[in-house]
């Protein structure tokens, strides 16, 4: 006779597996399964895994919701990982819930500060704290590893992006006063950038996420946590910065009180040939900044020349790489030292 777990009548009483998961999709929420009559002991097999609770994955499907990109950068590597933890997260999503601050930041793409542990080691993975919040009388979310928030809707805003719901840009980096002002200042110039025209530049005329006068209306609604730098790293906010780095050189340099670069500048011979688009300049001085990243390798040929390419004409380059960033004092000084030198 048959099981009748695994056997349902419908409503003409032509008999359904209900113990068939395949209908669900590789996600799905233990509620919509039981709703189907699926069992609480098919929900509990060794191919279903639960990364949160009332959700359950296939395991044949984990490795590529569950794991990080094998990047060598481990800015992106949380990144992706706290987008694959929302999507497995967005099957039990209640429908009053949505995705904020770091994981919002993820979300749009956005670039934040590592994540690291009491040990000074990068964390990786479902480790990552997932951001959730609810407005107004709406349930408070609560599940293990997952940081739950409460905000007035006058307060924040929501938008679907990339199928999944999350505060908007602005509500998004207003909700991350925590952070420090060259973070604050990194993600504003990501949300905020223009994309002008220029050698080689691309999506030219794509709209920005948000604007300065978003973030400031925003800001001015209500209380916020570390208004204070918020409104400090909003006055650093550029429209033309391309990396959080970038900005970051940008933000020692000035509130070191050395003038404001230039962002991204064309360089061109004498004979109006293109030479290199130059991260941050002075172009009356022929002083050039360039940052040298981590992941500079395979491109670290063509950097040597386009640098060559810019001392042969004229300009004095300073290179900045990552433990020269550890030591503004000296950054500053290397800059400051240059200026002066142009005008002897």
């Amino acid at each position: 006779m048959d099981n009748p777990e695994r056997l349902a009548g419908d409503a003409y009483g032509v008999g359904v597996n209900t113990e068939d998961i395949d209908q669900f999709g590789e996600l799905f929420s233990v509620s919509t399964a039981r709703l189907h009559g699926v069992s609480r002991g098919r929900l509990r097999r060794a191919d279903l895994i639960a990364p949160f609770h009332g959700v359950r994955l296939r395991k044949d499907a984990a490795g590529p919701l569950t794991h990080a990109a094998d990047d060598a950068d481990p800015y992106q590597r949380q990144r992706t990982a706290r987008v694959a933890q929302a999507r497995i997260y967005s099957a039990r999503l209640h429908a009053g819930h949505f995705f904020s601050h770091q994981t919002a930041a993820s979300i749009w793409g956005a670039p934040l500060p590592l994540d690291m542990d009491r040990d000074g080691k990068v964390i990786d993975g479902a480790e990552l704290p997932l951001h959730v919040s609810a407005s107004g009388f709406v349930p408070f979310p609560r599940a293990r590893g997952v940081v739950g928030h409460r905000t007035l809707q006058s307060l924040t805003a929501v938008e679907m992006h990339d199928g999944l719901r999350v505060t908007s840009p602005a509500a998004t980096w207003v909700s991350l006063g925590a952070l420090p002002i060259r973070d604050l200042v990194a993600l504003g110039d990501f949300f905020c950038r223009r994309w002008r025209a220029g050698h080689g530049r691309r999506n030219v005329g794509r709209a920005p996420l948000t604007t300065v006068e978003e973030l400031r209306e925003l800001l001015a609604a209500g209380r916020r946590r570390g208004a204070a730098r918020l409104r400090a790293a909003l006055d650093l906010i550029r429209e033309d910065a391309w990396s959080p780095r970038e900005s970051l050189v940008r933000v020692i340099l000035v509130t070191a009180g050395v003038p404001e670069p230039e962002l991204n500048v064309d360089v061109h011979d004498d004979r109006g040939r293109f030479i290199a688009c130059v991260d941050l300049a002075y172009p009356e001085q022929r002083v050039a900044i360039e940052y040298m990243g981590m992941l500079h390798g395979a491109t670290w040929a063509a950097d040597v020349e386009r640098l060559a390419a810019l001392r042969a004409a004229g300009w004095t380059v300073i290179e900045v790489t990552a433990p020269l960033l550890r030591r503004p004092e000296e950054l500053t000084r290397r800059v400051s030292v240059a200026l002066r030198a142009a005008f002897e």
